[in-house]
C-alpha cells in the first residue's frame, strides 16, 4: 500500500525501504495558518494516499529533533485550509506530541510523550466529520490526545508528514504505516 502513496511538497532526500519511509526536511518547511504568528505556510512534506469514508491510520514515528518546532507525524488533509497534523514536535524545550486542527486558522495542543523512548506510535481515526488522535509510547496503551471536528469531504488525503520551520535537515523515519477500518467508538477512552 505504501508504494502507491505520493508526495505533497516532495523533499529532495527521501527513501522507501519496505515499510520504512525516511525523509529529510527542506529549509523552513511547515503547515500552519495565521493563528498567533500571522503567516501561512503550506510547504511541509506530506506522503499521502486518498482514503474514502471512515478509517483508522497508524504509523510509528521517530526523528532526530534538535531545533524548535521540528515536527514528524501524521496528517489528514481535505485541502490547504482544512487539515489535521499530529506528531512529535520540539516545543517548550522538549520533544512532545503536538496536535493541530486547521479550519481556516490553525490551533495547537501539546502533551508530553510517556514514556519518552525517541519514537511514538500515532493513530488517527475518522468518524464522519470527527477525528480522534491517539499516541502510544513504548509498550503502553493508547492515549487519547484530541477529539475534534473538521468539515471533510468523503475522500481525504491521509499519511505522514515532517517539517522544520526554523531550519533544514530534520531526519524523520516512519514505519508500519497502514490504513484500515475505524476503531470502535469505545476505543476512544
Amino acid at each position: 500500500m505504501i508504494e502507491q502513496m505520493s508526495w505533497l511538497n516532495e523533499p529532495a532526500e527521501w527513501s522507501l525501504d519496505g515499510a520504512v519511509l525516511s525523509a529529510v526536511t527542506e529549509l523552513r518547511t511547515d503547515f500552519w495558518r495565521e493563528t498567533f504568528y500571522g503567516f501561512v505556510n503550506d510547504n511541509g512534506h506530506f506522503f499521502k494516499q486518498s482514503v474514502t469514508g471512515d478509517f483508522t491510520a497508524e504509523a510509528v514515528v521517530s526523528a532526530e529533533h534538535t531545533t524548535l518546532f521540528d515536527q514528524a507525524g501524521m496528517m489528514v488533509r481535505a485541502d490547504e485550509r482544512n487539515w489535521l497534523k499530529s506528531g512529535l514536535e520540539v516545543t517548550s524545550g522538549a520533544v512532545q506530541v503536538s496536535t493541530v486542527f486547521t479550519r481556516g486558522f490553525s490551533d495547537l495542543s501539546i502533551a508530553p510523550v510517556t514514556p519518552s523512548t525517541g519514537e511514538v506510535a500515532m493513530r488517527v481515526t475518522r468518524f464522519g466529520e470527527a477525528l480522534a488522535v491517539h499516541c502510544r509510547g513504548g509498550d503502553g496503551g493508547w492515549q487519547l490526545l484530541r477529539l475534534g471536528h473538521l468539515d471533510l469531504p468523503a475522500t481525504v488525503d491521509v499519511g505522514v508528514m515532517c517539517c522544520s520551520p526554523e531550519r533544514a535537515g530534520l531526519r524523520a523515519t516512519f514505519r508500519n504505516f497502514r490504513v484500515g477500518p475505524p476503531i470502535s467508538r469505545e476505543g476512544l477512552e
